[in-house]
């Protein structure tokens, strides 16, 4: 007990005595474990935060436009398309929504030429729209059958635009829209699964109609099927629309972007935990470096201590021990700063905090293995040196 009671006081004597190289050794395994520790732990938060959005949002919507084969310029659904789809027995609801191309939006007329060159999308949509995309108002109301009614011109705009216009919620705005002045009467939330709506400005299918001879045959279909027969929809859709014909049309479903997104990030995932792992390994190398030429300067301690009868074993021991210590320091430091790092990163996102404590301990223990590696090349070194040939090195 005596033995390894001055065994331990003599290695952290060691890297006590010089506490700045002892933490610039550490740096390799404080750098590695935190690297792989946010990396697996930012990608497991980003993944839990899809995974709550697609719960949220559902996996059930489907997107389909009609193809070229419609039309040789501006293809269109036929007009009662959505009573086709509906009539499915997997749709939940349906809504159909028009794309105004060449329509110039802006706020005010002096701003026309710059929204010429940079167009804002304008779409034309009926009121089941908001339920089917699930969309809520962040202010004001949606348009409804009054508008149309009298004759007015209503616009709802997405969250981007209303900040990009410097909207201010309940005052009276308009806009120029193809060179009609509407009034801006509402602001959609954001919509995760379609972002280019953030920026759009709708309106409903009469006033497109009217306005600029739109006609009321859509361009785009948004579904809502049953949650288990998503797939069968979609490949349903099609016949259900050209009633067996054989006009194209695209159909896809935007959750599958989130989850080849979820993909991607598990790739980077890999690198960067690579990254950390590569960093760990020269860390390592750092430690064998370091400790070898602490081996050389502490010549004359390992003479004397060998002098006074202390074997080749305990000698190796006292530096294996040093290793070992300055890899489990930078391991806990590591997990604690990578640890940090996903906390920090996964709140000022708005994510939900994922730490699997495995990880943290699998970063502490494999920061370890690479110390006690590292050392044993400076123990073994260290072991072999004669009384004698200590007071050449020293």
């Amino acid at each position: 007990m005596s033995n390894v009671r001055d065994l331990l006081g003599v290695a952290f004597s060691g890297l006590t005595a010089k506490p700045t190289r002892t933490l610039l050794i550490m740096l390799g395994p404080i750098i590695g474990v935190s690297a792989i520790v946010a990396a697996v732990g930012l990608t497991e938060s980003a993944k839990g935060d899809l995974q709550q959005t697609l719960s949220e949002l559902g996996t059930n919507l489907i997107k389909a436009e009609a193809a070229g084969s419609f039309g040789t310029q501006d293809p269109t659904f036929p007009e009662d398309v959505v009573i086709r789809v509906e009539a499915l027995s997997t749709v939940e609801s349906a809504t159909a929504v028009i794309n105004l191309s060449g329509i110039v939006t802006s706020p005010y007329a002096a701003a026309d030429s710059y929204y010429t060159a940079f167009p804002i999308p304008v779409i034309a949509a009926d009121s089941a729209f908001l339920d089917v995309m699930d969309i809520a108002m962040v202010s004001g109301r949606w348009i409804n059958g009054f508008d149309d009614a009298t004759a007015g011109r209503a616009a709802v705009i997405g969250s981007g635009l209303a900040d990009e216009f410097a909207y201010i919620p309940g005052t009276e705005r308009t806009i120029s829209i193809g060179g009609f002045k509407y009034g801006v009467v509402g602001v959609m939330d954001r919509v995760v699964l379609e972002p280019n709506l953030d920026n759009a400005v709708v309106i409903s299918p009469e006033a497109a109609d009217r306005d600029f001879d739109s006609g009321l045959e859509a361009t785009t279909l948004y579904v809502r099927s049953d949650p288990e027969q998503t797939l069968v929809t979609e490949d349903a859709l099609p016949v259900a629309i050209n009633l067996g014909g054989n006009d194209e049309v695209n159909t896809s479903v935007p959750t599958d972007a989130l989850e080849s997104a979820a993909a991607a990030d598990t790739t980077l995932q890999a690198i960067v935990a690579l990254m950390g792992g590569l960093a760990l390994i020269v860390g390592g190398v750092g430690i064998a470096n370091v400790m070898s030429i602490s081996v050389i300067q502490r010549s004359s301690e390992i003479g004397i201590r060998r002098a006074l009868g202390h074997g080749r074993g305990l000698i190796a021991w006292q530096f294996m021990l040093e290793s070992v210590v300055v890899g489990l320091m930078g391991g806990i430091v590591g997990a604690g700063v990578g640890a940090l790092v996903v906390t920090f990163v996964s709140r000022t996102r708005g994510w939900v905090v994922v730490l699997n404590p495995g990880l943290l301990l699998m970063g502490v223990v494999a920061a370890v293995g690479v110390s006690v590696v590292a050392g044993l090349y400076p123990s073994t070194k260290a072991a072999r040196l004669e009384p004698l040939e200590t007071l050449r090195l020293g």
